[in-house]
């Protein structure tokens, strides 16, 4: 399948992209490298351009011929979405408008889209299933709900059929060691607690901090949600069990023609605290960490009921355990953070 990819020089793109690649699908890969990098497309072509430049788009999709699209390029820092949220809304919704768009003008019919639990907000029950009421409580995961029903609107109008993901945790890196998770500032919990366990371990444990932190202290914001241990509780999916369910969305699209909705996480939650300690065992390191006031816009508990995409899809975790999640991500900042 000839399949363009958004974003797929990211961090959930490029692990994509890969195991695409190794379905010897034909990819290519569009991203402006705002956050991402050039050098983790191992599979397929590269064009560097902006989703937001109809031109652009213009020139690359009669060029390529895409079958299905895969749309993961979009700002998503929920603290940066509170505090700017006009960039969120120009880069998520306006880009995402102008690319199907020209999906349209170019007669694709198929097209998974990265969207997240975010869109859920504060939950009334756990685990969430896709039937729960949808209010997103910061403009990021608004975006997303956006997003989705742009993309219902164009299977109406258009027949452009769809897959949303709504993501919860992704965490851990490719097991080959071929790709990391690197982002110029970070704020994802294990990169973060990984980070300062390698700072400690090499002797750097002074240094700057940037949002959830950059040095050799942990900082965990909220420690009053009315959770067992006060720290917020999220459901963390290694980064292939993602790429997996793309894959598996395009399959059952090219085969059901219809649009659906699915979660992807592994329906467990750990805390902040529980991950600060499964990272201690794995590492042996004594890291750091110190308790901030909340940060705005974080639910206390997001936990996914993942039943519909195991039933429809076939999904199923391969790496579902926490420790082993961390584990996958331990060799790859211990040699690059510091």
């Amino acid at each position: 399948m000839k399949i363009l990819v958004t974003g797929g020089a990211g961090y959930i793109g490029s692990h994509t992209v890969k195991m695409l690649g190794r379905k010897r699908h034909e990819i290519l890969t569009v991203d402006n490298l705002s956050t991402g990098h050039r050098e983790a497309v191992l599979f397929g072509g590269f064009e560097k351009g902006d989703i937001r430049d109809r031109a652009f788009l213009d020139r690359v999709f009669p060029a390529f011929r895409p079958e299905a699209l895969i749309h993961f390029a979009a700002s998503a820092v929920v603290p940066e979405s509170v505090e700017n949220p006009l960039l969120y809304w120009e880069n998520n919704i306006s880009g995402t408008v102008t690319l199907l768009q020209a999906a349209v003008r170019h007669q694709v019919r198929m097209a998974v889209f990265s969207s997240s639990a975010a869109v859920y907000g504060e939950p009334e029950r756990v685990p969430i299933t896709e039937d729960h009421p949808q209010r997103p409580a910061n403009p990021y995961g608004m975006t997303k709900l956006v997003g989705e029903q742009i993309l219902a609107d164009c299977d109406q109008a258009y027949g452009l059929k769809s897959v949303s993901l709504r993501y919860f945790n992704a965490a851990g890196v490719d097991p080959e060691g071929e790709l990391g998770e690197d982002r110029e500032v970070e704020t994802h919990l294990i990169p973060v607690v990984l980070k300062a366990a390698a700072r400690v371990k090499s002797g750097k444990a002074a240094g700057p901090e940037h949002s959830r932190g950059g040095g050799a202290v942990v900082r965990i914001f909220g420690s009053d949600y009315p959770t067992p241990d006060g720290t917020c509780v999220r459901d963390y999916i290694h980064v292939n069990d993602l790429a997996q369910a793309h894959i598996l969305a395009l399959e059952w699209l090219s085969r059901e023609r219809r649009s659906e909705v699915f979660n992807l996480g592994n329906g467990r939650g750990y805390s902040v605290r529980q991950v600060v300690e499964a990272a201690r065992r794995v590492t042996g390191v004594r890291i750091p960490s110190r308790d901030e006031p909340r940060r705005p816009g974080d639910p206390a508990e997001l936990v996914a009921g993942s039943e519909k995409i195991q039933k429809v899809l076939g999904w199923k975790a391969v790496i579902p355990e926490l420790e082993k999640i961390i584990a996958t991500s331990w060799g790859y900042f211990s040699k690059t953070a510091g």
